[in-house]
């Protein structure tokens, strides 16, 4: 069975110099790899959580996580943060979102909001278009570039980010809310329910949504083609937790909007041999068939906190439905992880993924399957503070 404590162990091991690196399937980082922000951000916004769950032995971890932002992956003479080490070229949204989360964790668990602040001033000024209601993409280094992509999956991190931001600093809250409203509306509200629940990935500057982009590509592990399951389920969570966050203010769509995109990805993307596919496309035929530990772990979380703020019993009945596949399919009992990917029949499979490098995903789906709902995991473990740690 998979614990809190057996795989914070493993991502333990990720450790290296300047952050934390590309896990294999056996515990060793994988030395081929430079250090990847996104993972970096992702291991320190873990390791911070479990210091909020009373795991002083990791603080260390946290605490080198937190720093590592200073080191090589941050541009020292533009601002901002490399999309990885030895990259010196663009700066995406998705990645700083992460720092975002990262550094909204790490201040509710008393490591300062130094990192915050700088991450979130670089959202405000260099991500965040207010005429549009959403993030920005994709610049160049010194910020004069910006390209005309734009993306619902750095969105949605984006939502996340903002959410575990307001929750840290509520001077800007209701500010950071609203953002998240805003973004909310535009991708799930307006493009997602007027396409029956399918929610586009890929837009144009203007936002028009490109239904056909990496059609030729379909299995990108960041901009796949077609309707993404996995992260419908993740945007119905969002929903909630914004929802919660905004309590009687929150515009009622919020829940039913979440409920409606749940139940499409529901119905729409569990296989006949069981599990989760990756994508479909637009007439709800799989695409990629293969399965992602992710799309499984943001099912689980999707389900426990609908089912906590809902009280339908259907979504408590997903919940150990999810729970058990991950444990007979994913679950990895000798690294205390879950294996990245699998084929349709359940083979573990590499086409997509190689290792286990993050935990992010898992580590808050056994969180959120326990903790009251609020706009972030680390507000929702701030709120039990003289509970029993975890181990």
């Amino acid at each position: 069975m998979t614990t809190l404590g057996g795989l914070l162990s493993f991502a333990a091991r990720s450790r290296v110099r300047s952050g934390f690196g590309w896990l294999l399937d056996d515990g060793t980082v994988d030395r081929g790899r430079g250090i990847e922000t996104w993972i970096s951000a992702r291991m320190t916004h873990v390791f911070c959580l479990a210091l909020l769950m009373g795991r002083e032995d990791l603080r260390p971890l946290a605490e080198h996580g937190v720093s590592s932002f200073g080191g090589p992956l941050r541009d020292r003479e533009h601002g901002g943060w490399f999309r990885g080490s030895g990259s010196d070229t663009d700066k995406a949204a998705y990645e700083h979102a992460f720092v975002v989360l990262a550094g909204s964790s790490a201040s509710l668990a008393g490591l300062g909001n130094d990192l915050l602040l700088e991450a979130l001033d670089i959202w405000d000024t260099r991500f965040w278009d207010e005429q549009s209601g959403t993030a920005r993409e994709l610049w160049d280094r010194r910020w004069t570039r910006c390209d005309d992509y734009r993306g619902a999956n750095a969105n949605m991190h984006g939502v996340e980010a903002m959410l575990a931001a307001a929750e840290a600093l509520p001077s800007r809250r209701d500010e950071l809310l609203a953002r998240c409203v805003r973004v909310l509306e535009r991708i799930v509200h307006i493009e997602a329910r007027g396409r029956q629940w399918r929610l586009p990935e890929h837009f144009d500057a203007d936002w028009n949504a490109l239904l056909d982009y990496n059609a030729v590509t379909p299995a990108d592990p960041f901009r796949p083609f077609g309707v993404t399951p996995g992260h419908q389920f993740e945007w119905a969570r969002l929903a909630v937790h914004t929802a919660v966050a905004l309590g009687d203010p929150a515009p009622p769509w919020l829940v039913k909007d979440a409920v409606a995109l749940y139940d499409a990805a529901r119905s729409r993307a569990w296989a006949p041999t069981g599990g989760l596919v990756y994508t479909l496309d637009w007439r709800d035929r799989p695409v990629v068939s293969q399965q992602f530990h992710w799309v499984l772990a943001e099912a689980i979380a999707a389900a426990a906190v609908l089912g906590r703020v809902t009280r339908d019993g259907a979504f408590t009945s997903d919940l150990r439905t999810w729970t058990a596949f991950a444990e007979e399919r994913f679950a990895d009992p000798r690294t205390g992880s879950w294996r990245h990917e699998l084929d349709p029949d359940g083979t573990p499979a590499t086409s997509t993924w190689t290792g286990q490098p993050d935990a992010y995903h898992v580590v808050q789906a056994l969180l959120l399957a326990e903790l009251p709902v609020t706009g972030s995991v680390a507000r929702s473990l701030l709120s039990l503070r003289g509970a029993p740690a975890v181990s």
